[in-house]
């Protein structure tokens, strides 16, 4: 069955309880102070539902509410989950300051159907009647309401309800179905205890579905509860969807730690936030508001303080709008797409309006960056705001879940709409991330100025390591290892272990490194296991000592010469000679000690023991008391 949230609209007594008490025997005034007085003060609700022409039922759900001037803040609690408005003007008064405020209300909230009612039709006559039908014509001109059917009725004699009902099927015809499969969010206009259940809380279910039983989470605070029971519309519910007036019994949870405002989710998907960049608009009849204002927000059933942060312009003139930001002094959830309503600070009236375009902006981002991202989202093409919303995080990238909560849309929706960039190339898949491909291309530029600067620098070097390539960079590991990964497959660089180095680039001696290196090498290699000390065979070379530092480095990373202690270096000859000594040794005998190793090799003890040690790490001897085990 199709749901369809109803709310009123109007000033204070023309009738807007009654109309909706007419239409479903529902008294919408709970409170004893609301019948003692005859006015509504906070909201009320009711339900009705009626037939279709195809035979199925529609379940309209009213949310009556408050019309005096003093409880437009619990007004702004009820309209902002609606489908439909009925716009009431009482035909013996007209057009009062409050239908202008909540009519201003309305289309700041871009509410995009609705009804005028003309109410107590009975106490004026026909003539009277066509007077205000006039100015009512002229007050809608231009707006949503424009085309919309204007009923006079009346209440009390039930004149023209069962007309006002055909025009209530056929709006709701028009109205699109709420996304029962979007993330789920309930903003609590609500918080009672019932006996016998506990906690209970109620709003409309602006997205998404609640079972009965889903662990849930609240918002601000981040606690975790459970629907421990479902209404929809008074009755117990299996399931609560989008577009139905829910009640969920909360556990876990007491009255006093709940309060309009807050809201309901699934849990570890959606979070809150206390800066919101928007789409700003001011009615002409407000005076000019100027950058770093404070206004009363109001956000579905949520109201908060905020200061208002103009970019382009200093203030913002009447019957304009522009881009803004708004910082919170408490958190809210909210997601690209909601409507808002801002209130001037004092006197606290009804002054503008707005579209919330990114709930998590960046701080210090560039302007055109952070453009990017608003613009895309005010335009409304689903590809165009994710690419820039992942271009912006342009060497960090974007998870799943991180797409998830800045735009709202479940994980399914948000990988559909990357399809087509993730085929087009302009997106691509970083281990967990989604990657600005763009972003790569300039890392993997980067890369390649970064190692030709490195390979002029040291011409002796054969590479540079990974990590001091990423902190150079100041990039994260998987993304140097996705940019290394394309050039190595572009045959733009070589990947060597830990190092790197550009294709057909390396070591580059001159003649007198070329002769250094054969004279280290030479030295080594021509005394077996009775080496020289390295720093005495470096004193004797005619380059620098940095210098020939760097040709060390190369033969022991070509294992030409292989460093056996801090201070002893020997040719890989001669450890391979030793081996064999080891297994020819082995076959007389699988044990030997110092002593014996010191016979075999002809070396003093100062070489012996790094030799032995070194054996053992090697795997090819094992200490076993003060002997060694041949393997």
């Amino acid at each position: 069955m199709k749901s369809i949230i109803v709310g009123t609209a109007g000033h204070i007594d023309h009738g807007k309880t009654a109309l909706v008490k007419a239409l479903t025997g529902i008294n919408a005034d709970r409170l004893q102070e609301e019948k003692r007085r005859g006015i509504t003060i906070d909201l009320g609700f009711a339900h009705l539902e009626l037939p279709v022409d195809n035979g199925e039922r529609l379940r309209f759900g009213f949310v009556d509410v408050p019309g005096h001037e003093r409880f437009v803040r619990n007004m702004l609690a009820g309209i902002g989950g609606i489908d439909l408005v009925l716009l009431v003007i009482a035909a013996d008064e007209g057009i009062k300051p409050q239908t202008r405020e909540h009519f201003d209300i309305c289309r700041m909230l871009s509410i995009q159907r609705g009804i005028t009612v003309l109410t107590k039709c009975d106490l004026v006559d026909s003539e009277a009647l066509d007077v205000v039908r006039l100015e009512v014509e002229e007050f809608l001109r231009g707006s949503f309401l424009e085309k919309s059917p204007i009923i006079p009725v009346s209440a009390l004699k039930g004149t023209s309800l069962d007309e006002l009902k055909k025009h209530l099927v056929s709006a709701a015809a028009s109205a699109r179905a709420r996304d029962a499969w979007a993330i789920t969010r309930l903003p609590i206009d609500r918080v009672f205890t019932m006996q016998g259940f506990g906690t209970v809380v109620t709003g409309t279910l602006i997205a998404g579905t609640i079972r009965r039983d889903d662990e849930l989470e609240l918002f601000p605070g981040n606690r975790r509860v459970r629907a421990r029971g479902v209404q929809v519309h008074g009755t117990a519910a299996e399931q609560a969807v989008a577009g139905q007036r829910t009640a969920v019994n909360l556990a876990g949870m007491e009255k006093h730690e709940i309060e309009r405002g807050m809201m309901l989710s699934f849990p570890a998907m959606l979070e809150d936030s206390s800066r919101l960049d928007v789409k700003l608009s001011l009615l002409p009849s407000a005076k000019p508001l100027k950058s770093g204002a404070r206004v009363h927000l109001h956000a579905f059933t949520s109201e908060v303080i905020a200061t208002v942060i103009f970019v382009e312009v200093k203030q913002l003139q009447p019957g304009t709008e522009t881009f803004a930001q708004l910082r919170l002094n408490a958190p809210l959830l909210l997601l690209p797409g909601d409507r808002f309503i801002i209130r001037q600070f004092s006197p606290v009236i009804t002054v503008g309006g707005g579209v919330v375009l990114d709930a998590f902006p960046i701080p210090r981002l560039k302007l055109e960056i952070r453009y990017a991202v608003i613009k895309a989202t005010s335009q409304g093409n689903p590809e165009e705001i994710l690419c820039a919303r992942i271009a912006r995080r342009w060497y960090s990238g974007m998870t799943l879940a991180q797409l998830v909560r800045e735009t709202g849309w479940p994980p399914a929706v948000v990988r559909e709409r990357l399809a087509s960039p993730l085929k087009k190339n302009v997106v691509v898949v970083v281990d967990d991330r989604f990657m600005y491909f763009p972003a790569v291309a300039v890392l993997k530029q980067l890369v390649v100025s970064t190692l030709e600067r490195f390979h002029d620098q040291h011409s002796l070097v054969s590479g540079i390591q990974q990590q001091t390539l990423r902190e150079e960079l100041n990039v994260d590991t998987a993304l140097l290892s996705f940019a290394l990964g394309e050039l190595h497959r572009e045959r733009g660089l070589e990947i060597n272990g830990d190092l790197v180095h550009l294709a057909g680039r390396g070591v580059v001696m001159k003649d007198e490194e070329t002769e250094s290196r054969r004279l280290i090498e030479q030295a080594f290699a021509s005394t077996g296991l009775k080496v020289p000390a390295l720093k005495d065979v470096l004193a004797g070379l005619k380059i620098d000592k940095a210098r020939a530092q760097k040709i060390v480095t190369l033969l022991l990373r070509d294992k030409t010469l292989i460093k056996v202690s801090d201070d002893l270096v020997f040719h890989h000859s001669a450890l391979a000679s030793l081996r064999q000594q080891l297994q020819i040794q082995k076959a007389k005998s699988p044990k030997i000690d110092v002593a014996r190793f010191k016979d075999l090799t002809s070396v003093s003890r100062k070489y012996a023991i790094p030799l032995l040690e070194y054996l053992d790490r090697e795997r090819v001897t094992k200490r076993v008391g003060d002997e060694r085990l041949i393997l």
